[in-house]
C-alpha cells in the first residue's frame, strides 16, 4: 500500500516539475502586450456626412472611411473662380498686346544687326543705324508701359490662385483617412455629429507585429542586446503555454521603478530596465496580455 503511495507521489512531483518547466517558472522577464496605437483626429471643421466605421475593422494606409461636409468650400471656390475671370475681363488683351511688340522687337534687332554690318562696309549711314535703334528703344518702352498695367491684375491672379490652393488642401483635409495598415481599436465619433480640427475620431494600431514590454534587472541587463532573438511564452491554458519568438528592438537607457503592474510590493520597489521585444502575431496575440521571455532556452 506505501509502496503505491509513494508512487503516486512521485507521478505527481514529475507532473509539477514539468509544468514549471513550461515557460512557467524559468522565464527571464515578464511583461504585457503592446502596439503603436495611433488617434485620428479630424482636420477640418463641420458635419460629418459620412463615417464608414466599426471597431475591429481592418484599413489600409491611405483608405478613405469617412467625410466632413465641403459645401462651403465649394461655394467659396466658385467665387474665387468668378473673381480670377472679373480680373482677366479688365485688361484682356494686354498680355497680346506685348507678344506683338516683342515680335516686333525681334524683327527689329535683326534689321539692326543688318544696317551695323553696311555700316561697317560703308553701304549705308549711321543715321540709319541710328534711326533703327530708336525704334527699337520705343518698342521697349511700349512692353514696359503694357507690362505696368498687368501687374497689377497678375499679382491679384496669383493670390486668387494661391486662395483656391488653399481651398483645395481644406477640402482634401476634409476626407477621412487612415494613416496606417491596422485595425480600428475605438470609435469616438459618428455620422451626424459636428467635429472640428483635433477632435478624435477613431483610434487604429497595427496588429500584425506585436510589442512585449517586458522589465529586467541591471543584473540581467548585460545578457540583452538590440536585434538579439528571445523566446516568447503567453498562456495557452492553465497549463500549457504557447512558444514563440521574437526580436529585441529597444532597450531603456535608464532605469525606472517597477510598475505597479508587478504584485508584490517588495518587487515594485525595485530598479529595472524596460525592453521592447517585436513578436508576429498569428492572430493570438491581444493587447494587453501578459507574456514571458527567456532570453536563451536551455
Amino acid at each position: 500500500m506505501k509502496s503505491k503511495l509513494m508512487k503516486y507521489i512521485l507521478l505527481m512531483l514529475i507532473v509539477l516539475w514539468a509544468s514549471c518547466n513550461n515557460g512557467n517558472g524559468n522565464s527571464d522577464a515578464y511583461g504585457n502586450f503592446e502596439t503603436n496605437e495611433v488617434m485620428v483626429s479630424s482636420q477640418a471643421s463641420g458635419q460629418i456626412i459620412q463615417l464608414n466605421l466599426r471597431e475591429g475593422l481592418t484599413l489600409s494606409a491611405g483608405e478613405i472611411v469617412g467625410c466632413i461636409d465641403t459645401n462651403a468650400l465649394h461655394l467659396k471656390k466658385q467665387q474665387l473662380f468668378a473673381m480670377m475671370q472679373g480680373s482677366q475681363s479688365r485688361n484682356p488683351n494686354i498680355g497680346a498686346q506685348i507678344e506683338v511688340l516683342k515680335q516686333q522687337k525681334s524683327v527689329q534687332e535683326k534689321e539692326k544687326n543688318r544696317i551695323a554690318g553696311l555700316v561697317k562696309e560703308g553701304a549705308a549711314t549711321q543715321k540709319n543705324l541710328d534711326d533703327i535703334t530708336g525704334a527699337i528703344q520705343v518698342i521697349d518702352k511700349q512692353i514696359e508701359s503694357l507690362q505696368t498695367q498687368f501687374e497689377p491684375v497678375s499679382s491679384d491672379l496669383k493670390s486668387l490662385n494661391v486662395q483656391v490652393d488653399q481651398v483645395n488642401d481644406q477640402i482634401q483635409k476634409s476626407l477621412i483617412a487612415s494613416p496606417i495598415n491596422g485595425v480600428v481599436l475605438d470609435k469616438y465619433s459618428e455620422m451626424g455629429e459636428v467635429t472640428a480640427p483635433g477632435r478624435p475620431l477613431f483610434k487604429i494600431a497595427p496588429l500584425d507585429t506585436m510589442i512585449l514590454r517586458v522589465f529586467v534587472s541591471g543584473d540581467q541587463l548585460p545578457k540583452v542586446k538590440l536585434a538579439q532573438t528571445v523566446t516568447v511564452f503567453v498562456d495557452k491554458n492553465e497549463k500549457e503555454n504557447t512558444k514563440l519568438s521574437g526580436t529585441v528592438s529597444w532597450i531603456s537607457p535608464t532605469a525606472e521603478f517597477t510598475p505597479k503592474i508587478i504584485q508584490t510590493k517588495e518587487e515594485r520597489v525595485n530598479l529595472v530596465y524596460a525592453v521592447k521585444v517585436l513578436v508576429v502575431n498569428d492572430g493570438s496575440l491581444k493587447i494587453g496580455m501578459p507574456g514571458e521571455i527567456k532570453f536563451s532556452e536551455k
